[in-house]
């Protein structure tokens, strides 16, 4: 049996290691953790050995204009989604070992010729400080908890532009003293997701009152999250804690919008704000993003593994996570697994080597150091408004470059004229882990590897078709521009190329 709080204490332990370069500043600055844990089953023993082998940090999302056509721009920086990538660069370096008769802790042959499988007694969890933005995050609320990612008020609103329109992309490292800037990326600004001013995403007690004495209609939209808010309200009692306030009905509002042409949030007072259970994709200050939720990725991961498109051609199965652990901080058991299970228990005919796995799911009772809620505890007079870390940290357990810090999509400190060459890309990003993949195959026995990468492509793509989230009507992830040609960058592989 996992225990959350031995997983949580691990991954900030394994956070605590990394350099000081794309953390936080203590006490002004606040971002979201998330990793991938692999556990492994000692032989002749009940007892499990476990290892963050990917970390990452981040709360930010590019917008749509900003996306590349190229891949070589990391989309989606927040902490679940880096973490994730990074455990691919994990596994790819891994399957290296495996194809090349190396020793490799995770896999082994499979019955399939040229195929790989996990090692017996190997699986792999994931943590996450948060619950995950998006449907999960929709939770009954009975105080003024904050959540993460809020929408990052521009630079500019506070008079820090530079004047001269330097084009530095940055994520500026904590200064001293009363000047220290706020983090900015100046070329554009990185789109904040999610739940930021307390008066914009939360009704205070009164007007929680008012507006739900004045609507009887807001009961109507989300059942379950009444119901699971009454209960609250009942084992809770009439009043806080500290029997100051009465408890009434609402729940803690997500940034995250619905997907375009699906079912819109009715917007009505208290439960009835949001509709549960749709997509949705994460928002940004002004301009819309293309990235669905934490919550979509993650129900998807359940029914498609989180190995990607390009590492299915090596394994006989789709790998999934076998339990999320979440960290300290509002938290509701049935809306998360209503987000990350519920929602794709009825998904069938799959393509070989795939299936439905709901993850086990578990809260640990360990706060994350740099949360949002500890770092408004810490902050003193002078250090400047609270914000989100600008920069996004990843690491994970490779031989080579383990940390990529970035900001606004791109390597954390490059400059306008780097733009365009390799080192400005993040190693995350679609077009450096397409070549990583290549090197792979370069290093696999040519019978074996002989394949179409867009044929490879596609069978994901045929798998993503299948999954399908319920509210009243039915919605595919595929949705939003994840076809076969957006999983790969199509620049990079003339039409029926063949890779030996």
């Amino acid at each position: 049996m996992v225990n959350a709080d031995e997983v949580a204490r691990l991954c900030y332990e394994r956070f605590n290691q990394l350099p000081r370069r794309g953390k936080p500043e203590p006490g002004r600055e606040w971002t979201l953790l998330a990793a991938v844990v692999k556990v492994t089953r000692c032989a002749n023993s009940d007892t499990d050995k476990m290892e963050v082998v990917s970390l990452g940090t981040g709360t930010k999302c590019i917008g749509r204009t900003t996306m590349s056509p190229k891949g070589d721009v990391l989309n989606d920086s927040h902490a679940e989604v880096i973490a994730r990538r990074g455990c691919i660069r994990y596994l790819i370096q891994e399957l290296h070992r495996a194809v090349s008769c190396r020793d490799s802790s995770v896999f082994c042959p499979a019955d399939q010729q040229g195929k790989w499988k996990l090692q017996a007694g190997v699986s792999f969890l994931f943590f996450t400080s948060h619950t995950p933005c998006g449907d999960a995050s929709i939770i009954p609320m009975t105080d003024s908890q904050s959540q993460p990612c809020p929408p990052v008020t521009s630079v500019k609103e506070h008079g820090e532009t530079d004047g001269g329109g330097d084009l530095k992309r940055k994520a500026e490292e904590p200064g001293e003293g009363k000047n220290t800037k706020l983090p900015r990326i100046e070329e554009q600004e990185m789109e904040g997701e999610d739940r930021g001013d307390p008066n914009q995403y939360f009704c205070s007690n009164s007007s929680r009152t008012n507006a739900l004495s004045q609507s009887p209609a807001a009961e109507s939209p989300a059942t379950v999250l009444q119901d699971a808010a009454r209960l609250d309200i009942r084992s809770r009692g009439p009043s806080d804690s500290a029997g100051l306030h009465p408890q009434v009905p609402d729940i803690h509002r997500t940034g995250a919008k619905c997907v375009p042409g699906g079912p819109a949030d009715p917007l009505h007072p208290g439960v009835g704000y949001h509709s549960a259970g749709v997509l949705r994709v994460k928002p940004g200050r002004g301009e819309p993003t293309l990235s669905l939720s934490c919550s979509d990725k993650m129900a998807s991961w359940g029914v498609l593994g989180f190995q990607g498109a390009l590492l299915s051609h090596y394994l006989q199965e789709a790998l999934y996570f076998s339990t999320v652990v979440v960290g300290k901080c509002p938290y509701s058991q049935e809306v998360m697994h209503r987000a990350l299970v519920t929602r794709c228990t009825h998904v069938s005919g799959l393509p070989a080597g795939f299936s439905v796995f709901p993850p086990v799911l578990l809260q640990s009772s360990l706060e994350f150091s740099f949360s949002q809620g500890q770092t408004e505890l810490r902050h003193k007079d002078g250090q400047g408004r609270i914000s989100p870390c600008g920069a996004a940290i990843s690491w994970c357990n490779v031989t080579e470059q383990p940390i990529d810090v970035t900001a606004n999509g791109y390597k954390h400190g490059v400059t306008k004229k780097a733009l365009g060459t390799a080192k400005a890309r993040s190693l995350l990003c679609k077009l450096e882990l397409f070549h990583v993949f290549l090197s792979l195959v370069s290093a696999t026995d040519p019978s074996c590897s002989h394949f179409n990468v867009r044929a490879c492509v596609c069978v994901c793509a045929r798998a993503r078709a299948r999954v399908w989230l319920r509210n009243g009507k039915q919605w595919s992830l595929c949705f939003i521009s994840i076809l076969a040609d957006n999983l790969i960058p199509a620049q990079s592989i003339p039409a029926n190329t063949q890779v030996h």
